[in-house]
């Protein structure tokens, strides 16, 4: 899966899935652009892909926020002259039952998860459009297919936005020669799960493992992801080699949920 001099955009590169994401393209020959709102982890991030050997610029940017969208696409342009992937990857949540979600919730998670992603992937594509060329893949969850086990169910209506606007953009904008298509991770090991796993133990009673081993007993591979395994399906949407597909939404989970 050559991507040599390909130039590509990872929002959320800071950690998880994005980080994972970012050096499986520069492990394949992409030059990155990484983008996180976190500047020591997005530091991280670059000298990682720079160690790989590839040209790699990192923007700090707040992906809720169309200014800083803007100013992302303005500056990767600045630094590569075009833009040929976006990993739009950027995410946030908490966990809560459904009656204990607020207003403030619902703003925060749809701000980013679903407000970022469609001016994210809008933006890029006005850069895409004139040369006939492009890749988007937006990381999505099996939260928005309805798995049962998800953080909440603000989240899970922000990753349902994403599917559905992963559908419509692929209609869309393929007639440009841009395939659009989202991955539905189901348990990836990152930060962000493991904060979920420590709210989990300490309003539930149990330990870390218990709660780690009866999240798992769901999956019938018997384990959770790890980012890289995300960032494999990325990298392969992202190639030649899925060159015909487009308006897809692949879950990488372990079978969680049958679809």
């Amino acid at each position: 899966m050559d991507l040599k001099d390909q130039i590509a955009i990872v929002t959320g590169a800071g950690q998880g899935i994005g980080r994972a994401s970012a050096l499986a393209l520069a492990d394949v020959g992409a030059d990155l652009v990484v983008v996180d709102i976190n500047e020591r982890t997005l530091a991280e991030t670059k000298d990682a892909v720079k160690a790989k050997g590839r040209r790699v610029h990192a923007i700090r940017a707040d992906l809720g926020s169309v200014a800083d969208i803007d100013r992302m696409v303005a500056e990767s342009l600045a630094a590569f002259s075009r833009i040929d992937i976006l990993v739009n990857n950027a995410a946030v949540t908490r966990r809560a039952y459904i009656m204990d979600l607020t207003e403030e919730d619902w703003d925060r998670i749809h701000r980013v998860n679903a407000k970022g992603v469609f001016f994210c992937l809008q933006r890029v594509a006005r850069e895409m459009i004139p040369r006939r060329s492009g890749r988007i893949i937006n990381i999505a969850s099996v939260a928005g297919k309805g798995f049962p086990g998800t953080s909440n169910a603000i989240y899970a209506a922000s990753k349902g936005a994403v599917i559905s606007l992963t559908k419509t953009a692929a209609q869309q904008l393929g007639p440009h020669n841009i395939n659009v298509n989202s991955v539905c991770p189901g348990i990836v090991r990152t930060a962000l799960y493991e904060e979920i796993v420590k709210v989990m133990s300490k309003t539930e009673g149990l330990s870390i493992e218990a709660v780690e081993e009866r999240a798992v007993a769901g999956v019938p591979l018997r384990r959770a992801n790890e980012p890289e395994d995300i960032a494999d399906m990325v990298v392969f949407l992202a190639s030649p080699r899925a060159r015909n597909i487009t308006g897809q939404s692949y879950n990488v989970d372990g079978g969680l949920i049958p679809d």
